[in-house]
């Protein structure tokens, strides 16, 4: 009709309105988006789909998309239709001419994505009818995938709680876990369009949720998990467990990963595919720290709510190892890790020990598997880690009962496993002496729980780098921070912390040399018998510590059974012989601490530096040896030190000795390792001392006669070592002895918690009489056998040698009073507030146990730590402490009555100024301390002395004025003026 229109009526075209076939609407085409319609349902139910007519509804929708709304209007009423009939097949066509609509018509999405969202909302709505929400959930994927942007993210995220009900549906008919299936295939959708477009859910955490409810590990793994732990079980039976350490950990298989495309139909339909998918998902959606977080958060808390932390039957260890396997890059696994240990302080873990020890074993084993592939290099947590060891150890004090006890000790077990797989990993070890350092910065000044609690932290981080990484900083000087923090623990108040100290140093100067074949017993028995005064419940802490440090022992003994079989296996023979004799009581001469001393030694003498023989010491240059031949001399005449001590100085300075060997030391060095056990031999000789209880002399005489028995075994002078054995018997000291590898050590049989009484100090006092007069005698046979060996060691000559060597021992001058000197820190320290405490973590100090009795005053007198000397007439010393404060007295008044000029000095002036100022007053103060009297009336009228019992003295201060003399507290004695302002001019102009 329309061709008659326009050819033959053409006058008629605007004339006639009756007739349709003239109108010019008949030009336009006819209107077949109803047919096509109607012609995709069956005229049945029991009919088949068109899917022909399906495509090609689609196809004009996309030719003519101003008649999409229309089609996507009839398509939505046609659905509420066929829902109110329950004609399922009917919304099946309805569902699929959307998703054809999807792949069709992309680009014109806008005009019937509400329509479909409206179906799919009706769909899921349907809760008795599994087959509707199913096709809900699918039609819901098919949208999410088919985005190109963010338009319609509000959109899908209200459907997020909707389709997390339907994946919590239980039952194990097949419609329930098809229901499942299709829930969670819908939430990896949300959790890639999360990823795809950078937008999280507020509801994410229910995502997370409803997967975990939902993961399951694959049924391969776990066959090699049950193998894995079987096998485990069988060792176990053996009794190698205790060799093996944390190394037995089972590392789960890396999972398979899957692409939804290549499922099969019988995956498709498991939910715990799916699951695994969306864990895959949202490790591509964790792509830095703050999505990490957003995606581990909530799994944390999950397990929690859950108990998921068991490591081996947990879903938490599963779950968090593959989540680590799937992320790509390195440094993400690491927070994956950090997130765990991180999670330590939430509120959910950080009262329950043991949920805390779950935590642990679980962080411990991702750091075994993450290790494995990759090295550790972001190691933050490892002060988390001391920090939780610390408050363990501290709660070890405080613990009510064996089940707290036990539940303490199985934390402190698993924080140090933990510890030592993290050292394994890591190749740098510079960071952790960082760490290390900052901790002993905070180190409390008091003697309490707080203070040995870290110490011992810090000693079980240092046994667990020296056990798994001594090969990465092989051959590195020792860090100059943590040495200088080591000096100053060293010199603490607390007898035990001073012991700790040395410890940490040594495992790090030589770790193969921490092999204490009995340290923990050492330990205990150093804690357990304690100094009168103190809190006997501190001993339950280190024994903690002590039973941690033997596990170490034996991990670096397990790890090393493969390589070096037969020499451990030996090793173990002559360890289990001593051990018995030790449980039998029978007296032991080879030193119970630092056995592999020996071997060192006998390997050096094979080789021709001991670099070849012991690769993994550290160095020390000579100022730190300097240094630490500074502090051992100080630390050896406190008159507080224990047994313990004197073991612990001892076994220090023979490390000492032997790291020197790494270089040739200059000569003055040599002597000066000669010259401080003559020194110490010397005072602990002189019976007149009143700084030192006769019991800490006796100890002192045999601390110098082992030193300077292991210096003339390292220099090779066997005349020495005969001499010095005929001199000293075996019995001196029933608390300390030299055992025949010349080591000194702490007896087995001695009972410390008499050491330093009164009758043991008249004891001491009458045996160090009956010596005096036989080493005195030997001392010249004694001094011509060091000359005549060191003149052809050294290039020195015999007269400077012996200059040197009869000269007492004095402190350096950098040690005492550089810019960074050991002894003023100390006393800075001693200022500190008790609520500055190590790894930056604040307690109160009124829930500790505090107040113990410190010993302060042993480190606040400088006069001691100088030897004492003939007085000689052309030297002009003080020989009181009066006397030293008149002279402080006298300077100060010279500082406040110098006169000030209204006009202004010039800067270079004012510096010379007080250059020379200081230099005279730190001139003055060094004579002094140099060349103090040795007159031993003056020591009576002025230095604290010990009677002939053994107790200590009151001080008194002698006052020119009327000669009379008044008795002062100790700390009074010390005091010095306050400073005037031109005082701190000087010290900010750093004169």
């Amino acid at each position: 009709m329309g061709l008659i229109s326009r050819n033959i009526f053409p006058a008629c075209e605007s004339m006639c309105v009756c007739c349709p076939a003239l109108r010019s609407r008949s030009r336009q085409p006819v209107k077949r988006y109803k047919k096509l319609l109607a012609e995709i349902f069956p005229k049945s139910l029991d009919g088949h789909p068109n899917e022909r007519k399906i495509v090609k509804l689609c196809e004009y929708a996309a030719k003519n998309p101003f008649r999409i709304p229309k089609i996507a209007k009839y398509l939505e009423e046609r659905c509420y239709k066929e829902l109110r009939s329950g004609h399922v097949k009917f919304i099946n066509i309805v569902t699929e001419a959307y998703n054809k609509l999807l792949c069709m018509c992309k680009d014109q999405m806008a005009y019937f994505a509400i329509s479909l969202l409206n179906v799919v909302n009706e769909l899921l709505d349907k809760s008795k009818q599994d087959p509707l929400m199913i096709l809900g959930c699918q039609t819901l994927t098919r949208f999410i995938y088919s985005q190109a942007d963010g338009t319609y993210s509000h959109n899908i995220e209200k459907f997020v709680h909707k389709v997390c009900n339907l994946a919590r549906e239980n039952g194990n008919e097949n419609n329930k876990s098809c229901l499942r299936a299709s829930s969670l295939q819908c939430l990896s959708a949300m959790v890639w369009f999360m990823a795809e477009f950078s937008y999280i859910f507020a509801a994410f955490d229910e995502i997370v949720h409803v997967t975990l409810d939902n993961y399951e590990p694959d049924e391969e793994d776990d066959g090699r998990e049950d193998a894995r732990h079987n096998w485990l079980d069988v060792v176990r039976c053996e009794g190698r467990v205790a060799d093996m350490g944390s190394s037995c950990m089972a590392i789960r298989p890396r999972p398979e990963k899957k692409d939804p495309s290549l499922l099969t139909r019988e995956e498709i339909d498991t939910p715990r595919v799916w699951a695994q998918i969306c864990i895959q998902r949202m490790a591509e959606l964790a792509k830095e720290s703050t999505t990490m977080r957003h995606v581990l958060d909530p799994m944390l808390v999950y397990f929690d709510s859950g108990h998921h932390w068991v490591p081996r039957q947990g879903l938490a260890m599963i779950v968090l190892s593959d989540m680590s396997y799937l992320l790509e890059s390195a440094g993400h696994h690491q927070l994956v890790l950090a997130a765990v240990i991180r999670h330590l302080d939430h509120k959910n873990v950080a009262l329950d020990p043991q949920v805390k020890s779950y935590v642990i074993e679980v962080a411990a084993a991702l750091a075994q598997q993450i290790r494995s592939g990759a090295v550790l290099t972001e190691i933050g947590y490892v002060s988390d880690l001391c920090r939780h060891l610390r408050k363990s150890l501290q709660a070890a004090v405080e613990s009510a009962g064996e089940q707290e006890s036990n539940l303490n000790i199985s934390l402190q077990n698993s924080i140090e496993d933990c510890l030592l797989e993290i050292a394994k990993g890591i190749c740098d070890a510079r960071p952790l002496f960082d760490t290390m350092a900052i901790a002993l910065e905070k180190l409390p000044s008091s003697s309490g729980v707080v203070t040995r609690a870290t110490i011992g932290s810090l000693m079980i981080l240092a046994h667990t780098i020296s056990v798994s990484s001594v090969s990465c900083h092989s051959q590195q000087v020792f860090p100059e921070v943590l040495l200088v923090q080591l000096l100053k623990a060293m010199l603490h108040p607390d007898v035990k912390v001073r012991v700790g100290a040395h410890q940490i140093f040594s495992a790090l100067l030589i770790p193969s040399s921490n092999h204490p074949l009995h340290e923990a017993a050492s330990w205990r028995s150093g804690y357990t018998c304690e100094p009168k005064g103190w809190h006997s419940d501190t001993a339950s802490a280190f024994d903690s510590i002590s039973a941690l440090l033997e596990k170490l022992r034996r991990e670096k003994d397990g790890s090393k059974m493969e390589k070096h079989g037969n020499d451990t296996n030996d090793g173990y023979k002559e360890r289990d012989v001593v051990e018995e004799d030790w449980k039998q009581g029978r007296a032991r001469k080879n030193s119970p601490n630092f056995y592999k001393i020996s071997s060192i030694i006998d390997r050096t003498a094979c080789t021709t530096s001991l670099s070849e023989a012991e690769p993994h010491i550290m160095k020390l240059n000579e100022d730190q040896i300097a240094q630490l031949l500074s502090a051992f001399w100080i630390q050896a005449t406190l008159p507080d030190n224990m047994p313990s001590n004197i073991e612990a100085i001892a076994h220090s300075f023979v490390l000492t000795l032997i790291s020197s060997r790494l270089k040739n030391p200059n000569d003055n060095l040599v002597v000066r390792f000669f010259q401080l056990p003559l020194s110490l031999r010397n005072l602990s000789l002189d019976l007149n001392n009143g700084m030192l209880p006769p019991a800490c002399q006796r100890s002192i005489l045999v601390l110098s006669t082992g030193m300077l028995m292991f210096a003339a075994k390292i220099y090779q002078i066997p005349e020495l070592n005969d001499l010095l054995k005929s001199l000293l018997p075996y019995d001196v000291d029933p608390y300390v002895g030299i055992s025949d590898d010349l080591q000194v050590h702490v007896k087995a049989q001695a009972d410390v918690r008499g050491y330093g009484s009164v009758a043991d100090n008249q004891l001491a006092s009458s045996l160090l009489s009956e010596l005096q007069s036989k080493i005195f005698e030997s001392d010249k046979v004694l001094m011509d056998i060091i000359l005549q060996t060191l003149s052809t060691t050294t290039e020195l000559e015999v007269d400077d040698l012996a200059q040197q060597l009869l000269e007492p021992f004095t402190p350096d001058d950098a040690f005492m009073y550089g810019p960074r000197s050991i002894l003023e820190d100390h006393n800075q320290m001693a200022s500190h507030s008790k609520e500055s405490l190590s790894f930056d973590e604040d307690i109160p100090t009124n829930s500790l146990v505090d107040d113990d009795v410190t010993s302060e005053a042993s480190v606040a007198d400088l006069s001691r730590f100088i030897p004492k000397i003939p007085s000689s007439p052309s030297v002009s010393h003080v020989i009181s402490i009066g006397q030293l404060l008149e002279s402080a007295l006298e300077v100060a008044g010279q500082v406040a009555g110098t006169s000030v000029s209204t006009s202004p000095l010039p800067y270079d002036t004012m510096a010379r100024h007080c250059e020379n100022l200081g230099t005279g007053t730190r001139k003055k103060l060094s004579n002094w301390l140099t060349y103090e009297t040795h007159n031993t009336i003056a020591n009576e009228r002025h230095s604290p002395a010990f009677t002939a019992n053994g107790c200590l003295a009151p001080w008194k201060i002698t006052s020119d004025v009327g000669n009379t003399a008044k008795p002062v507290g100790q700390f009074l004695a010390m005091r010095l003026p306050p400073a005037s302002p031109f005082d701190n001019f000087l010290k900010a102009a750093g004169c």
